[in-house]
């Protein structure tokens, strides 16, 4: 099990290192990148787009749109936390995923090498979205008293259409 606060910011550092292997590589082979307008205009769409498409998918409840916001609101609460729940450290190490990385410096490396050097930037599309998910989840929880994980627990099967537990509600200052 992880926090999905913790899920959503480790996919932000994985595509960070994603591109931190990607770009000496592409680099080295194709030199630097030249400041032109159009590519960095691109960009900037890109990271709009995904960071709308984020903000979409945390305030809509559409399936069809990618709304997790059901998914908040009917989490399954947990019931034997301490059998269950790792410590918070365990959590954000477990939140990393090399084989995220691989999808994304792969494709980086083969764009970058086969279009030119900006083309390693499409990854740059992963990082608003998970960022506006991460925060918004992060005032979620803190809002509503509770803490979202994503994992299985075979004790307490999750139902149709779930994806996430709670822990117990807290009570929350004012």
């Amino acid at each position: 099990m992880v926090r999905y606060v913790h899920y959503q910011w480790a996919a932000v550092f994985e595509v960070g290192v994603a591109m931190a292997v990607a770009a000496p590589v592409v680099f080295g082979t194709r030199g630097l990148p030249q400041v032109e307008g159009a590519e960095v205009a691109s960009l900037l769409c890109f990271a709009g787009a995904s960071a709308f498409f984020g903000l979409l998918a945390v305030t809509t409840r559409l399936s069809w749109l990618g709304g997790e916001k059901g998914d908040f609101e009917c989490a399954a609460p947990l019931s034997d936390l301490e059998a269950i729940l790792p410590t918070p450290r365990e959590s954000l190490l477990r939140s990393f995923d090399g084989v995220f990385m691989v999808i994304v410096a792969v494709p980086s490396l083969v764009f970058g090498l086969l279009w030119g050097p900006w083309a390693i930037g499409w990854a740059v599309f992963f990082v608003p979205e998970r960022i506006v998910k991460g925060v918004y989840a992060f005032f979620w929880e803190r809002r509503h008293g509770v803490l979202l994980w994503r994992g299985k627990v075979e004790e307490q099967p999750l139902g149709k259409d779930q994806s996430l537990y709670s822990s117990p509600r807290t009570a929350t200052p004012d």
